[in-house]
């Protein structure tokens, strides 16, 4: 059955077919992919909430409690140098965002040496040369994330020395026992006296030891990057004091901020305090 709009003939099996197609339900207009939100953002106010403040309940007695306790705190400098090539020519750098990661921090015992290792992950933002004239130059923003390694190692002085270190024991033992000997060398009344050879005894300790710990406080990074090989091929296409690259030599200081801990075993002395039978 068809329908008439002003001159224009609408078919309605048509309309329908369509729908159908589409596996769109009858009556409803099918959205074109193209077309659908790839976001959608949902939001709602929250009233604010009431509380209660509860006074909290402790052990009024001493205990002992195994907590972290802080061996040392110390500020580490160290210099790392670096080449980055790009993956393409850059006409200049917008932004380099920097993040610190340590992958280790190790205290070598009994000795008071540190090693520490990690890495600084670098976003570099920069500009790519698509189309140029002695007026300007235009072209994409590009980004490029690298990690660059540093390594080092520095003594430590301690606050508060770390736990003696516990070590391994093993000890042999054997038990005594008679023999005859043999009547064509020795007498009847002889007898050998001596350690059983027939078995092995052992006594044995392992000794588990806390291992010290890092905890990372602050990171400073002072950076000085250059361009390295800038040049244009063709000085007619690039305004003035214009060119392209695509290596980096940087120098960064970098300073660390950290703690060395240990979980350690602490008296905690008795104090006034509540227990359960005052809320009985």
């Amino acid at each position: 059955m068809d329908r008439y709009i002003g001159d224009s003939k609408i078919s309605n099996v048509r309309v329908i077919e369509n729908n159908v197609q589409n596996k769109a339900p009858l009556g409803r207009t099918v959205i074109p992919k193209a077309c659908e939100s790839c976001v959608e953002v949902d939001s709602s106010t929250l009233d604010s909430c009431t509380n209660t403040p509860v006074t909290p309940i402790g052990i009024p007695g001493g205990v002992v409690v195994k907590v972290p306790v802080v061996l040392a705190e110390l500020t580490v400098r160290f210099n790392v140098s670096a080449f980055i090539r790009l993956p393409e020519p850059a006409l200049d750098v917008k932004n380099i965002k920097k993040r610190l990661k340590i992958t280790q921090c190790t205290l070598l015992q009994p000795t008071n040496i540190l090693f520490i290792k990690g890495f600084v992950r670098k976003n570099i933002d920069y500009t790519t040369k698509k189309c140029s004239t002695k007026s300007g130059v235009c072209g994409e923003l590009h980004h490029c994330t690298i990690d660059v390694p540093f390594e080092c190692s520095t003594p430590v002085t301690f606050t508060t020395p770390p736990a003696p270190l516990r070590t391994n024991t093993s000890t042999e033992f054997e038990y005594f026992k008679t023999s005859k000997l043999p009547n064509q060398h020795f007498a009847e009344k002889d007898s050998l006296l001596a350690g059983d050879l027939s078995e092995f005894n052992q006594f044995m300790t392992e000794n588990f030891n806390e291992l010290p710990f890092c905890d990372l406080i602050a990171a400073s990074i002072y950076e000085f990057d250059e361009f390295i090989g800038r040049e244009s091929v063709n000085y007619s296409e690039l305004p003035v004091e214009e060119k392209l690259f695509k290596r980096l030599e940087e120098k960064m200081v970098i300073e660390l901020t950290l703690k060395v801990l240990q979980k350690r075993q602490v008296a905690v002395p008795a104090f006034g305090g509540t227990t359960d039978d005052d809320f009985c």
